[in-house]
C-alpha cells in the first residue's frame, strides 16, 4: 500500500485489525501461558518466593519490635539498657530486611527480563513460520508492537508488579492476623472497611482491563502508520502527501490518547476510593484506640503496634489496587501476544515427510490445480491448470495482470496450498515434503528485489548462510555485480540501508540474482528478473541468467516477450487457465492472444520472430 490515498482511506484501511477476543475466555489461558514460561526457572522463582516471604515476615515483626520499644524503652521506669536492647533488635531486623529485599528485587527482576526475552523469541519463532496469508489481515506494525511493546509491559509486570502484589498480599494477610492478636475490637472496625475497598477494585478493574486492551491496540495502530509512512517516504513526498499524513497520524495519536485518558481516569477513581475508605477507617480506629489508652484498657505500645499494622494493611490494599491496574494491562498485552503465539498456521509440514530421491532432477508438474484466495473464495485464481516442466528446461509464464502467474509461484513455494489437484516435484506431491526440503530446492528472484538491512555480503549470503567470502564474490561476478560492488566505499562490507535504499534499482536486482546464484538450486523462479536494469545491464544479466538456468528447471514470469523468446516452452495464462503452450514461433501461429501481445510490444505492430527480438535486445 502506498501513501497516495486520501486520509480517510488510510484510516479505514489501517484500522482494519481483527477484533479482540472476549476477555473472559482468555483468563485461564493467560495464566497457563505465563506459568509455562516461568516453569524452566523454578529455582529462581523459589529463591524469590523465599526472599519475599522472609521480607514480609520481617516487616510484620517490626510492629512487635515497635511495641516493645514503646512499652519497655520509653515507658516510665525503663532503663537505658532496655532501650539499647530494643534498638539493637530493631537494627538487626532492618539489616535482615535490606538483605532480603536485595535478593528479592534481583531475582524477580531477572525472572521478568528472562521471561520477556523467552516470550519474544517464542512469538517471533512462531510468526516467521506462519503462512503469508496471515499477514494479509495482520499489519506488520501491529505485530512488531506486540513483540516489542507488549512484551516490555509484561517484563515490567513480572519483574516488578507481581512481586509488589504478592508482597503486599502477604503483608495484608499477616497484618490482619496480627491485628486480631493485638486488639480484636479495633480490628473489627478495620475489617468493616474491607468490603468497601474490594467492591470498587472489582468494579473499576473490569473497566481498566477493557480499556488497557484497547489502548494497546491503538498504540499498535500508531506504530503501523509510522512504519508505513517512513518506509514509503519518497512516495509520500512525491505526491505532496505530508500534510494529509500528518492529519491522519494526529487522529491516530489523539484516538490513542483518548483511550489512555479513559484508562487513567478509571485508575485514578480506583486509587481515590481506596485511599478515602481505608484511611477513613484508620482515623476512626485511632479515635477509639486513643480513648482506650486514656482509659487504661490498652498500653501505648499496643496502640502503636496496632496503628503500624493498620497502616500496613491499608498501604497493602492501596498498593494492590494500584498493581491491579498494571495486572489488567498485562492481561490485555498477554492476550494480544497469545493471539500471535496460538495463531493457526494453514501451511504445515506433514506428520511424516517424504524424502526426495537423490539426485533431485527438478521435474515439475501441475495437475488440474485449482486455487482460490481466502479473501476471494468465489473467484478462482488458478482454475484447473495442468502444466509440466521437464528437468533442466525453462518455462515462461505469460499473461495479463491477474492471470495467475505469481499465484503459481506462491503455490509452488507452498505459501498457500491448492484446494484441488496437486503440484509434484520429481513425482512427489509437494504437500508430502517438509517445507524446508521443498524450499531448499528453489531460489527466487522477484520483480522487486528484496534486500535486508545489513551489508552487501550479508544479502548475497542469504542464499547460503555457510558460503565463504570467495563464493560470494564468484556469485556476484556471475551476476555482473562485482564491478559496482567493488566501487562502493567498503566493497562487499558496505551497508545497503533499509531495504537497500542506498543502492539503485538495478544494483539491488543484481544482488538478488547473485543471491539466487549462490543458493545453487534445482529450480529457479524468475519474476521478470531483468525489469529494473538498463539496456546494457539487462543484456549482460540476461546472458548470466541463461548460464545459470542451464541444467536447472526454470519458471519465468514475463511481461516483455522479448526476454523469453528462447525458452523451451511458453505457457499462456488467462484468468487462471492455461489457454496455450509452445515455443514463441509456434504460438505466433496457434494463439491469437499471444500473437496480439507480441504485435503490441514492437514498433512495427507485427509479430516478429525470435532472431529479430534477440537482435533488438543486443542493441
Amino acid at each position: 500500500m502506498t501513501q497516495a490515498h486520501p486520509a480517510s482511506d488510510i484510516d479505514s484501511e489501517r484500522d482494519n485489525t481483527p477484533p479482540a477476543a472476549p476477555a473472559k475466555s482468555r483468563n485461564l489461558g493467560v495464566l497457563r501461558a505465563m506459568l509455562d514460561f516461568l516453569r524452566p526457572y523454578r529455582l529462581q522463582v523459589l529463591g524469590a518466593s523465599i526472599a519475599l516471604v522472609l521480607t514480609a515476615g520481617i516487616t510484620l515483626s517490626i510492629g512487635q519490635g515497635l511495641r516493645l520499644l514503646v512499652d519497655r524503652g520509653f515507658a516510665s521506669g525503663a532503663n537505658p539498657q532496655m532501650l539499647n536492647q530494643s534498638l539493637l533488635l530493631f537494627a538487626v531486623m532492618i539489616l535482615l530486611l535490606a538483605i532480603g529485599t536485595f535478593t528479592r528485587f534481583y531475582l524477580v527482576s531477572w525472572i521478568g527480563e528472562r521471561v520477556s526475552a523467552d516470550l519474544r523469541k517464542a512469538v517471533f519463532a512462531h510468526v516467521v513460520d506462519l503462512h503469508p496469508g496471515f499477514f494479509e489481515t495482520n499489519l506488520s506494525g501491529d505485530i512488531q508492537s506486540r513483540i516489542t511493546t507488549d512484551t516490555t509491559l509484561l517484563q515490567t509486570v513480572i519483574g516488578s508488579s507481581v512481586s509488589i502484589a504478592l508482597r503486599n498480599l502477604l503483608m495484608f494477610v499477616g497484618g490482619v492476623i496480627l491485628l486480631f492478636v493485638t486488639n480484636p475490637k479495633l480490628t473489627a472496625m478495620v475489617m468493616l472497611s474491607v468490603p468497601l475497598v474490594v467492591v470498587p477494585i472489582l468494579f473499576f478493574g473490569r473497566r481498566v482491563r477493557r480499556l488497557s486492551r484497547t489502548s494497546q491496540d491503538k498504540l499498535a495502530s500508531v506504530g503501523s502508520f509510522v512504519g508505513e509512512a517512513v518506509k514509503n517516504i519518497k512516495m509520500v513526498q512525491a505526491f505532496n502527501h505530508q500534510q494529509l499524513d500528518r492529519e491522519a497520524f494526529d487522529r491516530h495519536v489523539e484516538s490513542a490518547f483518548d483511550v489512555a485518558i479513559g484508562r487513567i481516569n478509571q485508575r485514578a477513581w480506583l486509587s481515590t476510593a481506596v485511599i478515602v475508605l481505608v484511611l477513613g477507617a484508620v482515623t476512626a480506629m485511632l479515635w477509639v484506640g486513643g480513648h482506650d489508652v486514656l482509659a487504661g484498657r490498652i498500653s501505648g505500645g499496643e496502640l502503636a503496634a496496632f496503628v503500624f499494622y493498620a497502616v500496613m494493611v491499608a498501604a497493602s490494599v492501596g498498593a494492590i489496587s494500584e498493581v491491579y491496574g498494571d495486572l489488567q494491562r498485562a492481561a490485555g498485552a498477554t492476550e494480544r501476544l497469545l493471539e500471535l503465539l496460538t495463531a493457526d498456521n494453514l501451511v504445515t509440514d506433514p506428520d511424516v515427510p517424504t524424502e526426495l530421491s537423490e539426485p533431485v532432477t527438478g521435474r515439475l508438474s501441475f495437475d488440474r490445480v485449482r486455487f482460490c484466495y481466502p479473501s476471494r473464495p468465489e473467484h478462482p485464481a488458478i482454475d484447473g491448470l495442468s502444466l509440466v516442466a521437464e528437468p533442466g528446461t525453462s518455462v515462461a509464464l505469460v499473461g495479463s495482470s491477474g492471470a495467475g502467474k505469481s499465484t503459481l509461484f506462491d503455490l509452488l513455494l507452498r505459501f498457500y496450498d491448492v484446494q484441488d489437484g496437486q503440484i509434484c516435484l520429481d513425482g512427489v506431491d509437494i504437500r508430502a515434503l517438509s517445507l524446508a526440503s521443498l524450499r531448499q530446492q528453489i531460489a527466487v528472484v522477484p520483480q522487486q528485489p528484496v534486500l535486508f538491512t545489513g551489508t552487501v555480503a550479508d544479502n548475497i549470503r542469504y542464499g547460503d548462510p555457510q558460503a565463504s567470502d570467495e563464493a560470494i564474490r564468484r556469485a556476484a561476478v556471475a551476476a555482473f555485480a562485482d564491478d559496482f560492488i567493488s566501487q562502493l566505499p567498503e566493497g562487499y562490507h558496505s551497508f545497503v540501508g533499509e531495504g537497500g535504499i542506498r543502492l539503485s534499482g538495478g544494483q539491488r536486482q543484481r544482488i538478488a540474482i547473485a543471491r539466487a546464484i549462490l543458493a545453487d538450486p534445482r529450480i529457479l523462479l524468475l519474476d521478470e528478473a531483468t525489469s529494473a536494469l538498463d539496456a546494457e545491464s539487462e543484456y549482460q544479466v540476461q546472458k548470466a541468467l541463461e548460464r545459470l538456468m542451464a541444467g536447472r528447471t526454470s519458471l519465468v514470469i514475463a511481461h516483455r516477450l522479448a526476454t523469453v523468446v528462447n525458452v523451451d516452452k511458453i505457457a499462456v495464462l488467462d484468468r487462471g487457465q492455461l489457454v496455450a503452450q509452445g515455443r514463441h514461433s509456434e504460438l505466433l501461429q496457434s494463439s491469437p492472444l499471444y500473437a496480439r501481445w507480441a504485435s503490441l510490444q514492437f514498433d512495427d505492430g507485427a509479430p516478429v520472430d525470435g532472431q529479430a527480438i534477440d537482435s533488438e535486445i543486443a542493441q
